[in-house]
C-alpha cells in the first residue's frame, strides 16, 4: 500500500518557513542525504509519529482558499492558548468567512491561521476555559 513519505510545502523563503514549522511542530531538520543537499526537510523527532515536511521554494503566491492545507491538533492544550503560541512564532490570524454560525458543541472548534509564508492551516481543539476569551 502506498503511504505519504513527505509533504512538500511551497514557500518563498525556505529558511523562514523551516524555522516556523520546526518550532510550531517540534520537528527537526533532516541531515543532508548527500553532499550539496540543501533541501530543508523537517521530520518528527526520533520515536514521534508524523510525516516529514519539505520546504519547496516556489514563486507562486499562497492561495486564499487552498485546495490542500494542514489540519493541526492542539492536543491537550487549550485551543486559544495554542493559537496564541503559534501567532507568537509568526503565524497570522486569518479572517475566515466559513466558520460555522452555529457550531455543534460535540465538535472541536477550529481556528484558521497562515504561516509566515501565507500558507493557510487550521488548528482544532477544545476551549477549556483556562483563559479568558479575547
Amino acid at each position: 500500500m502506498t503511504t505519504i513519505a513527505q509533504i512538500s510545502l511551497g514557500v518563498a523563503d525556505d529558511v523562514r518557513a523551516g524555522e516556523f514549522w520546526s518550532r510550531a511542530l517540534g520537528y527537526v531538520r533532516r541531515p543532508p542525504r548527500f553532499e550539496g543537499d540543501e533541501w530543508i526537510v523537517l521530520e518528527p523527532p526520533p520515536g514521534v509519529a508524523g510525516v516529514a515536511i519539505a520546504m519547496d521554494v516556489s514563486e507562486s503566491p499562497a492561495a486564499e482558499f487552498p485546495r490542500i492545507h494542514f489540519d493541526l491538533s492542539a492536543g491537550e492544550r487549550d485551543l486559544d492558548e495554542e493559537v496564541d503560541r503559534l501567532v507568537a512564532l509568526g503565524a497570522q490570524r486569518v479572517d475566515w468567512p466559513h466558520y460555522p454560525d452555529d457550531p455543534r458543541p460535540e465538535e472541536p472548534a477550529y481556528v484558521v491561521l497562515a504561516d509566515p509564508e501565507g500558507n493557510r492551516f487550521c488548528v482544532e481543539g477544545r476551549r477549556t476555559g483556562s483563559r479568558p476569551p479575547a
